[in-house]
């Protein structure tokens, strides 16, 4: 961890801090590419979650995109969703930080991941914490990777998340193991999403309702 306290190289992108900068470059250090995308998808689903207020136009997915391409120095081949924006991008005028950076109890996380502690312990709906849960550790094991440790113990990032949020966040660590919760390579539930709990079911219901209509219609052409 010595490095992260002397890396005071100039930030980037400064709203996303230096930890995320650092996922950034290992990102970059991945050859094969079909791996490196991945990587790309998860740690742009991260950034989403560490400015989720910015969420509500609908050009928001391109400009995380964006955002990484330029916190790699427009030096990331992948296959993303968006292609490779120009370098006159850097002329806008970035987000204001909102918080300090001090006092942060564990330094190689980052501030970024004790404010997501805070909006998750704030969730009511066991289901949506419970996915709180999963991307935190994923964000925590993602950066674990990137400081090229051998060895990434889920119970150890288990145990930080019940630390920071004082027990209040937590989850088996037997599922966690089984279903490969906390590899930052496997799809998760989204957390944090745009749609309230109520949207969602009555979503779910319209696309059963529109099934079960067009299976209806099929048994009556047959």
């Amino acid at each position: 961890m010595n490095d992260f306290d002397e890396d005071k190289s100039p930030l980037v992108l400064r709203e996303y801090g230096r930890n995320v900068q650092k996922l950034v470059n290992y990102v970059k250090t991945i050859e094969d590419k079909e791996k490196r995308t991945r990587f790309a998808e998860t740690l742009v689903d991260l950034m989403k979650m560490i400015n989720p207020n910015t969420k509500d136009y609908p050009e928001y997915t391109q400009k995380v995109w964006d955002d990484l391409y330029i916190m790699a120095g427009f030096e990331l081949e992948v296959d993303g969703p968006f292609p490779m924006p120009e370098k006159s991008i850097l002329g806008r005028k970035p987000r204001k930080m909102d918080y300090n950076t001090h006092n942060v109890r564990f330094k190689h996380y980052g501030k970024n991941v004790e404010l997501m502690i805070q909006k998750a312990l704030a969730l009511e709906d066991a289901e949506e914490r419970e996915a709180a849960v999963i991307s935190i550790g994923k964000l925590m094991k993602t950066f674990q990777l990137a400081w090229n440790r051998d060895n990434v113990d889920d119970e150890v990032i288990l145990q930080n998340i019940e630390q920071l949020s004082k027990g209040d966040l937590t989850i088996g660590i037997e599922k966690v193991k089984e279903q490969n919760l906390f590899d930052p390579l496997v799809k998760e539930r989204e957390f944090a999403t745009n749609q309230p709990r109520q949207q969602r079911e009555n979503n779910n219901r319209g696309g059963n309702n529109n099934r079960n209509k067009r299976n209806f219609q099929k048994r009556r052409r047959n």
